[in-house]
């Protein structure tokens, strides 16, 4: 592989900010006006506070062996046996969930844009477009990042304030009338979906980093401005659509765009809000299928994990025709199984990896 890659502190938070706004900018307005209605962004804030504390959390544990991938950490601290065993279960995790974001992509364009064009060749076409990114490498993939992420902000820019003029404020009212049982669910809903899975940016920090310190700043800004966005899209569904069509509609920030009319000249511009839904996804899926590959590396006592991509691309392409026969089986898994599967990985094991780690050390 040559000289060992290296991604700056600032690519690395843009890096985080498409990572974690990746899915939820399309489907995370939908299920949180539906659990808290009108208070769907006060669950989103709740969750951002408690996702700063999750980036305090993957720091420490990135810190423990800074030199070594999550893997090879994992190993390190767990031991070899029960650390393979942990090993494979991220993998199968990665896996699951790569398969679940190619179907999201597939679902997504047969019903909103391409109707009549099959599943499966959109699922092909992007998952060869993730394995060509990961055949060129992480530091490639980050600085792509860099120069996608202008064109993201252009068009995020352009759904606010194009949809501004339909904004009606009193849709957010009455504030704070949700029970707390229906809040706390609701903000559980939102870190599983946005931050629970930034435990896989491990993968890369700090080990790739060429200034550790810098980046874990970067990490802490990333999360913070990416689940601000994530609060104005939120705000402006519920404003715009009202609270009953968000929750209603499958992808509410698509149907968001599709209000944008100005002056009847500038309209039916909605596909805005698909590319900027397809920069964010694409780094998402690129770190579930990095983490199944580097995960697959360690497993096996490989030199390079490229020649497993192909493999891997047929595989997930595969699984993602199987993994929900469905959009009510999607939207009921994501509802009830994916915050407690999500939390084992992201939350869980983290902990008991510091836990285990000072055990060791006081001994």
């Amino acid at each position: 592989m040559g000289t060992k890659e290296k991604i700056s502190p600032r690519q690395f938070a843009i890096l985080v900010i498409l990572c974690a706004i990746g899915t939820p900018i399309l489907i995370i307005p939908a299920t949180l006006t539906s659990i808290a209605k009108q208070d769907g962004w006060i669950a989103a804030c709740l969750g951002i506070a408690i996702s700063l504390v999750l980036v305090r959390l993957y720091i420490a544990v990135g810190n423990l062996q800074s030199e070594k991938s999550l893997f090879a950490v994992i190993e390190h601290v767990l031991g070899s046996w029960l650390g393979k065993a942990v090993n494979l279960a991220i993998v199968f995790f990665c896996l699951v969930t790569a398969s679940e974001v190619l179907y999201f992509i597939g679902n997504f364009m047969t019903t909103q844009i391409m109707q009549t064009t099959p599943m499966q060749a959109i699922n092909i076409l992007f998952a060869i477009v993730v394995m060509m990114g990961m055949r060129l490498g992480i530091e490639s993939l980050a600085r792509s990042a860099e120069l996608l992420f202008p064109v993201f902000v252009l068009l995020i820019l352009v759904l606010a304030v194009f949809t501004t003029p339909q904004i009606h404020l009193e849709r957010l009212q009455p504030v704070m009338e949700t029970n707390m049982k229906s809040m706390a669910w609701a903000t559980m809903y939102f870190i599983g979906t946005f931050s629970l899975t930034s435990f896989l940016l491990l993968t890369v920090f700090p080990s790739d980093m060429d200034s550790p310190q810098a980046a874990s700043k970067g990490f802490y800004r990333g999360m913070l401005i990416a689940g601000l966005v994530l609060v104005v899209i939120i705000v402006l569904s519920i404003t715009v659509l009202g609270t009953d069509m968000t929750a209603r509609q499958t992808y509410p920030s698509y149907a968001l765009a599709k209000k944008i009319n100005v002056g009847h000249f500038l309209q039916r511009i909605e596909i805005v809000m698909a590319i900027m839904w397809f920069i964010t996804i694409f780094y998402r899926m690129a770190f579930y299928v990095y983490g199944a590959l580097l995960g697959m590396k360690q497993l096996f006592h490989l030199k390079d994990y490229r020649p497993l991509v192909w493999p891997v691309g047929m595989l997930l392409v595969a699984l993602s025709m199987l993994v929900h026969p469905n959009v009510m089986h999607s939207e009921e898994y994501n509802r009830s199984v994916w915050v407690p599967f999500v939390s084992t990985y992201g939350l869980y094991l983290p902990i008991l990896l510091l836990i285990v780690h000072a055990i060791r050390r006081k001994k």
